[in-house]
């Protein structure tokens, strides 16, 4: 049992292909089978967000189902409640996007989140970025042409003179916002609620994400509606499962 849980969290820390929606899904089925495996789920949570610090959606999934779950049933409960809201999460934001998606879009890395909803409004042209070093960009450039819609792949290289001619730039919570800032494009970032850090985030320690400052974003659009960057705190604040889910996963001190 303890290599099988093992696994997860060696799968979590060493996946390159995937964005945080997905390792956020694939640590919350970790820790739904640790508790049907007897284990303490929290333990565990507290390893898969040391494994990839950077990605606040795993403490923000891990954390809702934990604290709402009372008991070992409660957690498989949310656990597989929290899957299903992942996917009517990702509807919605592409549904409040629509107004923002007209001309030529520039994208960075490969969001599910921003790939959903540009298959469900094609803006005239995208613009995909490489995202090295992993490049998840050309796979993401792929899957929309094969959806029908018209894009362009560019080198992380030329990314800031791209952005001078775009409409928008839309990404899932990381991005080329500073670039964006400086030509003047608005920069709309498209996340679901549990990507939201309730505390400072840490800088990272990976070569495929950086800290974009709040002041390059125009607005944030979640499932729960769409919010410039001076009310995220108070969303935050209606959300109660992600401080203390924040608090309970951090490392034991004991």
């Amino acid at each position: 049992m303890e290599t099988k849980l093992a696994e997860w969290v060696d799968r979590v820390a060493n996946d390159e292909v995937h964005g945080a929606s997905w390792l956020a899904k694939e640590a919350v089925e970790a820790i739904s089978e640790a508790v049907e495996l007897g284990k303490d789920p929290v333990e565990l949570g507290r390893q898969l967000v040391q494994a990839r610090p950077a990605m606040g959606a795993i403490a923000g999934a891990l954390g809702r189902v934990l604290v709402s779950g009372r008991t070992p049933e409660q957690v498989i409960e949310e656990a597989h409640a929290l899957v299903e809201a992942r996917e009517r999460a990702s509807k919605a934001i592409a549904v409040l996007l629509v107004p923002y998606l007209k001309g030529v879009v520039l994208t960075h890395s490969a969001s599910s989140t921003v790939r959903e909803a540009l298959e469900h409004t094609p803006p005239d042209r995208v613009v995909c970025t490489t995202s090295e070093p992993v490049g998840e960009g050309r796979g993401l450039a792929d899957d929309l042409r094969s959806a029908g819609l018209t894009v362009e792949l560019v080198d992380d290289s030329d990314a800031e003179h791209a952005v001078g001619t775009v409409n928008l730039v839309l990404v899932g919570a990381s991005g080329i916002a500073k670039a964006a800032k400086k030509a003047g494009v608005p920069v709309v970032v498209a996340c679901e609620v549990i990507k939201l850090a309730p505390e400072d985030p840490r800088e990272p320690d990976e070569d495929r994400f950086d800290l974009t400052p709040a002041e390059h974003i125009e607005m944030f659009v979640t499932e729960e509606g769409a919010y410039p960057p001076s009310e995220i705190a108070t969303l935050i604040d209606r959300t109660p499962f992600l401080r203390e889910g924040y608090a309970l996963l951090k490392p034991s001190t004991g």
